[in-house]
């Protein structure tokens, strides 16, 4: 399992559309498996799952955002999982690594311009 947490500055509804871009358009093999989106008084929290293909390791891979908000200060949460192949412990994690990655790399875009 590979995790990235971060906090950042920007408009919530903005980051989360575009954040649902980035993943689904970065692949052809990804989708949007389920979301769920809550608003308590100025709070806001979306929680995304996302899957996808790994050429590279032959199977799966997951990623769950969870995407905290108030006013313009942003908490994000992604957690990749799945894409071992080994039947008791984890082999194979490159699929999630790769994955993670690809979203690090539109958030650290997304933190520059937002400066």
């Amino acid at each position: 399992m590979a995790k990235c947490e971060t906090r950042l500055t920007g408009d919530f509804y903005t980051f989360v559309t575009e954040m649902d871009r980035e993943i689904l358009n970065g692949s052809i093999s990804a989708t949007l498996e389920d979301s769920s989106d809550v608003s308590v008084q100025d709070v806001r929290c979306a929680v995304r799952v996302y899957e996808r293909y790994s050429y590279m390791g032959g199977n799966r891979v997951s990623l769950s955002v969870t995407v905290l908000g108030k006013g313009d200060d942003l908490f994000v949460s992604a957690i990749a999982s799945g894409g071992s192949q080994a039947l008791f412990f984890k082999v194979n994690t490159f699929g999630e690594s790769a994955f993670l990655d690809k979203f690090i790399d539109f958030v650290e875009r997304f933190k520059h311009r937002s400066r």
